[in-house]
């Protein structure tokens, strides 16, 4: 038992600061962005955007380097679960009513919907190729082409940028790097100790931890009344975790996709995209729609330690 806490707190610790160095990161790159000129909207669909995925991406990374690859279907998984039935849920039910816009509709959903399927397709066989590795990165490109061809033609000027903002770049990085391992290693750990699969464990308490950002984030733009704000971060995520997740890691080493990921995972996030997908057609989701998503989100975590 003792043995389990203690790596309970390491796990909450390396999680912790591997967020908050990715946030440092973001805001750094961000700021030297600017300073080279790179329009604010440019920034946004590119840095910030891959920002979202960046402990997911750092995670699943490590976890290739140190042989427990099935964290990395967990990861992803469990955080677009998390993302559209926990954070989806409660922007809705705290919000009372979320809009989507014309845009997210026809544009975005599919997307969204189309990457869940690129995915079960190309793990269906419990093996990730170079070649289904490229084809998820070159999707991602062509979204971020498109989004970037949607440019309004916002020009900016150029911003100086510190000393400050380099040195907060590299230490975040190099945190990142150290607490992306130690995340992995508690995993493992816990994993042994508890007896249950370490992609268990990153589709619950990985993916839990890392969807507080878009938590924070979501329901500070709802309070602000910027719901498009809200649905757009959840999709971006999304869209990122599951092209760039599994699409750069599978280039550092072999993808391991245990069956029970086919079985149940897999399937319950590819269904539940379209059912938030159905529920965006009335390009509103109610309160009543929140409270479901969050019932799904119960019985997802009960089905999964069951």
């Amino acid at each position: 038992m003792e043995q389990i806490l203690i790596n309970l707190a390491i796990f909450a610790v390396s999680l912790f600061a591997l967020l908050k160095a990715s946030d440092f990161f973001v805001d750094a790159a961000e700021k030297i962005g600017l300073s080279l000129g790179i329009p604010p909207f440019i920034i946004g669909v590119t840095i910030v955007a891959f920002g979202t995925s960046l402990p997911e991406l750092a995670s699943s990374i490590e976890a290739v380097l140190m042989n427990d690859s099935k964290i990395v279907i967990g990861n992803v998984v469990g955080s677009n679960i998390a993302n559209i039935a926990l954070v989806l849920g409660l922007v809705a039910v705290v919000g009372k009513q979320v809009k989507v816009n014309e845009h997210i509709m026809n544009v975005d959903i599919p997307i969204l919907v189309t990457s869940a399927f690129l995915l079960w397709f190309v793990v269906y066989d419990q093996h990730v190729s170079y070649v289904e590795a490229f084809l998820l990165l070159a999707a991602l490109a062509i979204f971020l082409i498109y989004s970037l061809n949607n440019d309004d033609g916002e020009e900016t000027e150029k911003t100086k940028v510190g000393w400050q903002s380099i040195a907060i770049l590299l230490v975040a990085g190099v945190v990142i790097k150290f607490s992306a391992e130690y995340t992995i290693i508690s995993i493992s750990k816990l994993s042994e100790l508890m007896g249950i699969g370490s992609e268990v464990i990153a589709q619950s308490f990985v993916a839990l931890g890392t969807s507080l950002p878009e938590v924070f984030v979501s329901m500070a733009a709802i309070r602000k009344g910027k719901t498009d704000m809200a649905v757009g971060n959840i999709l971006g995520s999304n869209i990122f975790n599951t092209y760039a997740v599994i699409g750069i890691p599978a280039f550092v080493g072999n993808l391991v996709i245990p069956e029970n990921m086919l079985n149940f995972g897999l399937p319950y996030m590819v269904a539940l995209t379209l059912i938030f997908a159905v529920m965006c057609i009335s390009k509103k989701i109610s309160r009543w729609e929140g409270m479901m998503l969050l019932l799904f989100y119960v019985l997802f975590m009960i089905e999964l330690f069951t």
